[in-house]
């Protein structure tokens, strides 16, 4: 072979390796993503034809999160406070590998999430339609107020719980009888059921409860016998048992408590004191024929003039020659809440927050409030701890204790302290 056939070999080699060289580049950048050979964008840096904005300059309620997210964090997506999706949120010019979760949120930031951590949690509320009211603030209260009431309605709820798990623990596992609900009054519209506690502010219930079935157009319309002797509104003991069962497990179920001295002498008040065509010839006749020695003709006649103590002697009589009455039976036997579990427990004694508070709850009309009027002798002072305490001086140191006996239970269930210091 000559010089000059080898330098022609060598040179097409040559040529050879620079053609498939170049077809291998050719290949290898049309097999990449266009993309990634575009200048990067560092982080925080938005192209946008808004001025960018700095953390402390967003609108109260918004978050970073929708940029940068803490894993270790989780706040409901359901909150008012959170900004609404796809709003637009910057971050600041700040490489995110640097970004540690305690930086990544600001002072407010983390005043904010403190907040909803302290709130109650989801999971706490009963799942019988009262949930997501339980989302929305009483347009009445200021938001700490709201919050303070939720908490004690998760506290009364807990010591009903406690006292029923310890003392009628069998009571949880009985079913459901009509006997139960009997005194369960429904309101389909709202889905509530509400049970009546005479002399706790029933009365004003009921007539709550026919506005919102649009069976009147304001509380103060109804009069006493509509609420108490007609038929608007059904008990739940009507329904078959599916009906039953199925209100119990979707509506909201609620009642309200009073003291239980309280309670017992407004009662005596209401049904003892006044003319009463009922109660004093079926009770006030039978009570002092058996109690009070000598009684005169005319007492025993009509049923009149029965005394505070004479009637506790009936109550506290096992063999007591009439039977017990709704307005002074135990709430436990009323409303059976060892049995069924209420999602509301409200207190007479602070009706006005309690009423208000659960109407909003269940997102009743927002001009609808509860009635203040006294529903009967209006011209009468309410009975209060200290008019209670008054009766109560008339019995003897026995006799109280065997009345707190009496309603150990509803004093227990409902958190009631003790009315006087000598009991024990």
């Amino acid at each position: 072979m000559t010089p000059r056939a080898g330098t022609m070999r060598l040179a097409c080699m040559f040529s050879s390796i620079l053609l498939f060289g170049a077809a291998g580049l050719l290949l290898f950048i049309s097999l990449q993503d266009p993309t990634e050979l575009a200048p990067r964008q560092l982080p925080g840096i938005k192209f946008s034809i808004r001025p960018q904005q700095p953390y402390n300059d967003l609108p109260p309620g918004s978050s970073q999160d929708g940029d940068l997210k803490a894993p270790t964090e989780k706040v409901p997506g359901d909150l008012s406070s959170q900004a609404p999706r796809g709003s637009r949120l910057l971050v600041p010019d700040r490489p995110q590998a640097q970004l540690s979760v305690g930086s990544r949120l600001r002072p407010r930031q983390r005043r904010r999430r403190l907040l909803i951590k302290k709130m109650p949690a989801a999971a706490a509320i009963p799942a019988n339609g009262s949930a997501g009211a339980l989302a929305r603030p009483a347009p009445w209260a200021p938001d700490g107020h709201w919050v303070t009431l939720h908490h004690s309605q998760q506290e009364r709820k807990r010591v009903m719980r406690e006292a029923c798990a310890k003392y009628r623990a069998s009571s949880s596992r009985r079913a459901v009888t009509p006997r139960h609900v009997s005194r369960i009054f429904v309101e389909d519209r709202h889905r509530v059921l509400y049970c009546e506690v005479p002399k706790a502010g029933c009365s004003n219930w009921k007539r709550v409860l026919m506005v919102l079935a649009g069976l009147a157009s304001s509380t103060a319309d109804i009069q006493h016998n509509t609420v108490h002797y007609g038929s608007a509104l059904k008990r739940l003991d009507t329904f078959d048992r599916q009906g039953i069962l199925h209100r119990l497990s979707t509506y909201t179920k609620m009642l309200f408590v009073r003291e239980p001295f309280e309670r017992l002498v407004s009662a005596f008040r209401d049904k003892f004191e006044h003319p009463n065509s009922y109660y004093h010839p079926v009770f006030g006749k039978a009570i002092l024929a058996r109690y009070r020695a000598n009684a005169s003709r005319e007492a025993l006649r009509t049923g009149s003039g029965v005394r505070f103590p004479e009637f506790v002697q009936y109550l506290l009589d096992v063999h007591r020659p009439v039977g017990m009455d709704i307005h002074w039976d135990h709430v436990s036997r009323l409303c059976s809440p060892c049995l069924i579990d209420y999602d509301f427990v409200g207190k007479f004694e602070s009706m006005e927050d309690d009423a208000n508070f659960f109407l909003s709850l269940i997102r009743a009309p927002r001009n609808l409030t509860f009635p203040q009027f006294k529903d009967r002798h209006s011209q009468e002072a309410r009975t209060t701890a200290q008019i209670a305490h008054q009766y109560f001086t008339q019995l003897s140191a026995l006799q109280r204790q065997r009345t707190y006996d009496f309603y150990y239970m509803d004093y227990l269930m409902f958190n009631y302290s003790k009315p006087f210091a000598d009991l024990y």
